[in-house]
């Protein structure tokens, strides 16, 4: 399942944190914004390390789930493609 993770968070220390635990799940598509190709048990250990931030009361965190349908209607304008679960993972 693919999921969009967004954030603003206004302190540049907790940001890079958030950061930091995302890049553990996903591809960054912009400067906040990561797309998670994750099952079941990734999204549990995902929001399990992204709950463990300290947010500010101002800061926010949304995850969107997108569909099957949904993905094959994404719209891309300028440099990038939609990431996908690689057929295969060399360890």
């Amino acid at each position: 399942m693919m999921y969009v993770v967004c954030y603003d968070i206004s302190d540049d220390s907790v940001r890079a944190h958030m950061s930091a635990r995302l890049q553990d799940f996903g591809t960054r598509i912009q400067e906040s914004v990561f797309e998670c190709v994750l099952e079941e048990d990734g999204r549990a250990r995902m929001l399990d390390r992204i709950s463990r931030v300290r947010l500010a009361e101002a800061d926010r965190v949304r995850i969107y789930r997108l569909c099957a349908r949904c993905l094959n209607e994404v719209e891309i304008y300028g440099p990038g493609e939609l990431t996908r679960d690689p057929d295969f993972y060399l360890v």
